[in-house]
């Protein structure tokens, strides 16, 4: 009787195993490569030059372990009302009859990399995924408290701009920048600086000029840094319904998502908490 119940006890415990396997199996792969970028690192030198051949090397090891991942849908920080020109435009680049030099943004990380890899797939799309809303780690201005959201910012420009520059002079790679700029620390600095410290920040003004952004009315000028929180959380909402519905209509189960640095950490976020969801690690890949 006894050995009937362990018998009975290892079935059952196989069959949790497997239903658990099996559960891990169905879940949708995502990968998410944060980038700064690439399109304003050109300074007018050979040396900054992203098409030069020692970049274009660059690149090609970059999106080469990328490739590594094989994913079946490669997203965008392009917009889904895009979608027609994204797709007439990759087209023309597969058939190689695209020039990107002559492209505006031609030497960004869209083209330079993520239509790289959807090529090297042989995928018929590269999706657009981004909600078209510019926004600025420099938008919030001044409020009580603001040295504890400067000192953050300050922090992260000193840690990116010199990496910038040394792309720039050829002392840094293209594929060791982003490798680094995607350690979890780095995530974690950027993140902090958007959705966490300005909280800090009351009684504040935001920089309005030039940039399109609405005019803060009293109470908003109260929560001046929560404000700023909730103008990047709402952008990044609807980023990630963007990415929900386009894997509905795809059915692809291993995405390769590029979009700029800043987003990676709250897209992580959301996607951590969708059980549907199972993020991988892309230094795994660019290690």
């Amino acid at each position: 009787m006894r050995s009937s119940i362990i018998i009975v006890s290892i079935v059952f415990g196989l069959l949790s195993f497997s239903s658990k396997a099996q559960q891990s199996n169905d879940k949708i792969q995502i990968m998410l490569v944060g980038f700064g970028h690439l399109s304003q690192l050109g300074n007018g030198t050979e040396e900054a030059n992203i098409f030069s051949k020692k970049k274009q090397a660059e690149l090609e090891k970059l999106s080469a372990k990328i490739e590594a991942f094989q994913p079946d849908a490669v997203m965008v920080e392009l917009t889904p009302e895009d979608q027609a020109w994204t797709d007439s435009v990759f087209s023309a680049y597969k058939k190689r009859s695209l020039n990107l030099e002559n492209l505006e943004y031609g030497a960004g990380e869209t083209f330079q990399v993520a239509f790289r890899v959807a090529q090297a797939q042989k995928l018929n799309h590269v999706y657009g995924i981004d909600f078209d809303n510019s926004t600025s780690q420099s938008l919030l201005k001044s409020g009580e408290n603001y040295e504890i959201f400067q000192k953050q910012l300050d922090k992260l420009q000193h840690t990116a701009r010199p990496m910038a520059q040394m792309i720039q002079k050829d002392s840094l790679s293209i594929y060791d920048f982003v490798k680094k700029i995607n350690e979890p620390e780095i995530i974690q600095l950027t993140h902090r600086l958007i959705f966490n410290l300005p909280a800090y920040v009351q009684n504040g003004e935001w920089d309005e000029d030039g940039l399109g952004y609405r005019v803060l009315n009293a109470q908003e000028k109260q929560y001046a840094g929560a404000e700023h929180i909730s103008e990047f959380y709402n952008r990044n909402l609807k980023i990630y319904s963007n990415i929900l519905n386009t894997q509905l209509k795809t059915g692809s189960k291993r995405i390769y998502l590029q979009m700029g640095q800043a987003h990676i950490g709250v897209l992580e976020d959301l996607l951590a908490d969708n059980p549907n969801y199972e993020i991988i690690d892309p230094l795994k890949y660019l290690n």
